[in-house]
């Protein structure tokens, strides 16, 4: 059997084993593995009349079974695709296209004028005429030929330091070595029904969509609005008859903080896999206790190596006092710790920035070649050819089986509800606003809030309102407060440390 080179022979494949199994179901639109393909290559012809091989098609939709329809449209067309979420200011998606300039955006009518404030009409191709499109056989089947397996698959925008978000693209070849190992990996087969929590421009949703089509399994996509109420999300999950959750931990967390298990078990759930965060210990005790006969996995790794690249099976008869490691390195991909000169650190204890190479590794920033230069650098430890690895900013220790340790940012970039964000980005929107002459931000890990501090005349309801207005919801800081003035170090720098001292004594006063 010849190697894949393109993940719609993921669909081909299960649309001629499965024809008539539900594919992907979003509680309202359920369409068959064969109903899928079709739509895919309707979709992807009238796509492929407008737009050249291998640009970026936008999608600005709420995610569901249309859209996962419009994205397999757009790589039949030999295109890559990129979510804009309507849940995003319209400031932050003008942003995206600042940097993406994508010739078209496909969207419904329901999101008509949020997709008139980022392009003309003349460049919006509607999803309800694409999906009524006649097949252009011979066209899809000239773009196929052309593709190769680098070619881009999608782009996942994240927070950018430069105060423009990063539009991380990943290729084809990185998500078909990727899924095949996971798959394989975690026994996903087509017996099982996957339940897709993550929204589908953050890169948890990879694995839901190309697990599923990769074998034959069920996606079922878990309604957006269903996190805000734990009863009827278990109900969801329960009558869905859910057995695998790759899932945010801040969303396994928002179930077990209001008891929802102790309400009702999603009983036929036999595989939980979490990333984004740290695990708090007692919110994984009480998933573990409810679902004795599941398998727990802590999954790592930022977007730009594809989904994730270090693993570890929860052992229920150990210890994890000291912290749930992020495990080991996935089959071919090399993940290790570099120290502040660039030798390799490989005795245990010893703190080192998390690097990875292989296949995995994203072809880099969309359209931001310096950025890409700055992450995406030479092997310090190899000198004979060419060979790049990625420097996550994350540290990481080795621990006395091997296991790697996370040890939070090397940075001022954050892990916070589940979303990597540049803290000079927040302070870069907070400075741009009128009457606003300093900012900075910081963010508190213990208590995993976000604080702001600025100087100047707007009171804090008007600055978090015009926030909210610029930025998604989770780079809002929670707490704001004025300050007469940015204390500094002796280096002239913001005295992070001294601001927040004197925020905790005034709070105690």
């Amino acid at each position: 059997m010849s190697r894949m080179r393109n993940v719609l022979e993921y669909l081909e494949q299960s649309a001629e084993r499965f024809p008539e199994k539900s594919a992907v179901t979003d509680g309202i639109c359920t369409y068959t593995y064969k109903e899928l393909l079709a739509y895919s290559r309707k979709i992807g012809s009238g796509i492929a009349a407008y737009c050249r091989s291998e640009q970026p098609v936008a999608v600005l939709a709420e995610k569901g079974a249309d859209t996962l329809a419009a994205f397999l449209g757009i790589i039949q067309a030999g295109c890559f695709y990129v979510l804009m979420n309507p849940e995003l200011p319209i400031g932050r998606l003008e942003q995206v296209q600042q940097v993406l300039q994508a010739a078209y955006i496909v969207t419904d009518r329901e999101h008509r004028e949020m997709a008139l404030q980022i392009v003309p009409e003349h460049r919006i191709l509607w999803m309800e005429e694409l999906m009524e499109t006649d097949e252009n056989q011979t066209l899809l089947s000239e773009r196929r030929k052309r593709a190769i397996d680098t070619a881009p698959l999608y782009a996942n925008f994240t927070s950018g330091s430069t105060g423009q978000p990063k539009g991380v693209v990943v290729s084809h070849r990185s998500v078909l070595d990727f899924i095949d190992v996971f798959t394989e990996l975690f026994g996903i087969t087509s017996e099982d029904r996957i339940a897709n929590q993550a929204p589908f421009d953050f890169d948890v949703s990879v694995k839901d969509i190309y697990s599923s089509l990769k074998t034959g399994a069920t996606l079922v996509i878990v309604p957006k609005q269903l996190f805000s109420q734990p009863a009827p999300l278990l109900d969801y999950l329960c009558d869905h008859e859910v057995t695998v959750m790759i899932w945010a931990v801040s969303a396994l967390c928002l179930i077990s903080i209001f008891h929802g298990l102790d309400y009702k078990v999603p009983a036929k759930v036999r595989k939980v896999l979490f990333s984004g965060e740290v695990m708090p210990p007692k919110h994984l005790k009480a998933w573990m206790d409810h679902l004795p006969e599941a398998d727990f996995i802590n999954l790592y790794g930022p977007t730009e190596i594809t989904c994730n690249c270090t693993y570890h099976r929860i052992d229920r008869n150990r210890d994890y006092s000291e912290g749930v490691p992020v495990g080991k390195a996935f089959p071919n991909e090399h993940v290790f710790l570099l120290d502040e000169q660039d030798h390799e650190i490989t005795e245990p204890d010893k703190a080192g920035e998390i690097c990875v190479r292989g296949t995995a590794l994203a072809l880099g920033y969309y359209r931001m070649p310096e950025q890409t230069a700055e992450h995406f650098v030479q092997n310090p430890l190899n000198h004979c050819y060419p060979e790049l690895i990625y420097r996550t900013g994350d540290l990481g220790r080795y621990n006395e089986y091997g296991e790697i340790l996370f040890g939070g940012r090397k940075d001022y970039q954050i892990k916070y509800m589940g979303h990597r964000i540049e803290l000079e980005e927040i302070e870069r929107a907070m400075e741009n606003i009128e009457g606003i002459s300093r900012a900075c931000c910081i963010f508190d890990e213990k208590k995993s809030k976000l604080y702001g501090f600025y100087v100047g005349e707007i009171e804090k309801k008007e600055l978090h309102h015009r926030m909210s207005s610029s930025l998604p919801p989770f780079m809002v800081p929670g707490a704001l407060r004025k300050v007469e003035q940015m204390p500094l170090t002796k280096n002239g720098k913001t005295d992070r440390k001294a601001l927040m001292e004197k925020h905790a004594k005034g709070a105690r006063a």
